[in-house]
């Protein structure tokens, strides 16, 4: 048991004398905000007004048939006095009917929206990934942190240097090198 303890320690003693010293200092470390990326990402503004053209015309249908139905239930409570009985549980039935198929339609069209938006964020997102890791090749970064971040100083943040290399990639991520920023320095310095 002595022996192996021996061992042990003057194993550790030898790789800690051989291993070189590595500080902070030697490291770039970069991170990105990704809420401000996504709030300020050309790509992000592209895909919502993509998305709001693809969906308007079943949106102005939805708005319709919502006031239809509004009308309706005012008629129902404007004229159920004076209506005979057979025409106001007509009404009332006419009501139930087209709140279920609006409920319906608006179940549909909200499903359809966030599958469509989940798709493109999708496309989106790799896109992002590119660029991050585009730009932190061209500036030397060791590591980049990107979702999870809960602080980062303005030394490392770079999501400025990915949001201008998305703009100039006008939704293709290219190649072409982003200048390095003074607030992307060494975290040591």
């Amino acid at each position: 048991m002595k022996i192996s303890t021996a061992l042990v320690s003057a194993c550790l003693l030898s790789a800690a004398i051989v291993a070189p010293t590595v500080s902070a200092e030697d490291y770039k470390i970069g991170a990105v905000n990704s809420v401000r990326l996504w709030d300020q990402a050309p790509q992000s503004e592209n895909m919502k007004t993509q998305l709001e053209k693809e969906f308007a015309p079943r949106d102005r249908e939805l708005v319709g048939e919502q006031k239809k139905l509004k009308e309706m239930e005012d008629r129902l409570a404007k004229d159920a006095a004076i209506m005979s009985e057979n025409e106001r549980r007509n009404l009332e039935r006419e009501i139930i009917e087209s709140r279920r198929d609006l409920k319906r339609a608006q179940d549909e069209f909200r499903e359809d929206l966030t599958f469509r938006r989940n798709e493109e964020m999708a496309k989106i997102q790799k896109e992002v990934i590119e660029a991050i890791q585009i730009v932190a090749k061209q500036n030397n970064f060791d590591v980049v942190l990107f979702e999870g971040v809960i602080y980062a100083s303005s030394k490392v943040d770079m999501t400025q240097l990915v949001i201008d290399h998305l703009k100039k990639s006008g939704g293709a991520a290219a190649a072409a090198p982003a200048p390095a920023p003074a607030a992307a320095q060494k975290s040591g310095q």
